[in-house]
């Protein structure tokens, strides 16, 4: 009997800090089973075997920043059955996005001896700015529970079931006092898209927005509350621009507070 040739994986890395990729790896036992259900041929910083595509899933970290890396996207996509975006920096710019909102060659010449030898692109974008995404999956770094979910869903031809909810009803599950209604960190939770299972609200330190805006996210209203109690319009500004400053939601409120 013909033996079934298993989905075949690759894991792509573009500008970013590693720590998705990290948290495929982190996985410890359950990467066992699926190493097991995929054959692992691309993921330079697990092994450096690397088999040939077309590869059934790709998993891609890290933004578009260079001439270079807007060229190999394209490659990467028509090698690719299915791509999946993972983490703030692949799904919104990540924090190096942060330059987006000022002259990129300021910022070389100040670095750099020799900044005319440095290619970089005006901007950092995610991918979806660049090619097809089949599915986009937030965080700094990304849940590897939901990373686990999304694999197997793909494997098995369903709808991932990643909940589209804020972090508040994570706080709610958690049984975690609201701290922003009551000790007043500032705190991106009711604008958040879940999935840290309210780790910093658990610590009574204010959510920081790591898995990017959800759906709908009323950013104005949250404004509004922060500058009732004081708040200004540049710490308005600057809560928004961290971890996913150029995803929508944030970088449209964040230039509503600019002076």
């Amino acid at each position: 009997m013909k033996q079934q040739r298993k989905p075949k994986l690759a894991v792509w890395k573009f500008a970013s800090c590693d720590g998705c990729q990290l948290s495929l790896l982190d996985c410890e036992d359950e990467l066992l089973a699926v190493a097991g259900e995929v054959e692992i041929a691309n993921f330079p910083e697990a092994s450096r075997a690397v088999a040939r595509g077309p590869y059934d899933i790709s998993l891609v970290e890290g933004s578009i920043t260079t001439p270079h890396d807007a060229e190999r996207i394209h490659q990467v996509r028509r090698a690719s059955k299915v791509l999946i975006t993972i983490g703030a920096c692949a799904t919104a710019g990540g924090i190096q996005a942060l330059r987006n909102f000022k002259d990129v060659r300021e910022f070389a010449s100040i670095v750099y001896a020799n900044p005319a030898t440095i290619e970089a692109l005006a901007k950092s974008t995610p991918i979806a700015d660049h090619v097809f995404v089949d599915f986009q999956l937030r965080g700094c770094p990304i849940n590897k529970y939901q990373l686990l979910e999304v694999l197997s869903a793909y494997l098995h031809g369903r709808k991932p079931n990643i909940p589209n909810m804020s972090v508040c009803v994570e706080c709610k599950q958690r049984g975690i006092v609201c701290g922003l209604v009551t000790h007043g960190p500032p705190c991106l939770g009711p604008v958040t898209h879940a999935g840290c299972g309210a780790l910093c609200p658990s610590y009574h330190r204010g959510c920081f927005g790591c898995y990017g805006p959800k759906e709908a996210a009323n950013t104005g209203s949250l404004s509004a509350w922060w500058a009732g109690k004081g708040m200004t319009e540049r710490e308005l500004l600057w809560n928004y621009r961290n971890f996913n400053a150029y995803a929508e939601a944030f970088r449209k409120e964040s230039e509503a507070h600019e002076e």
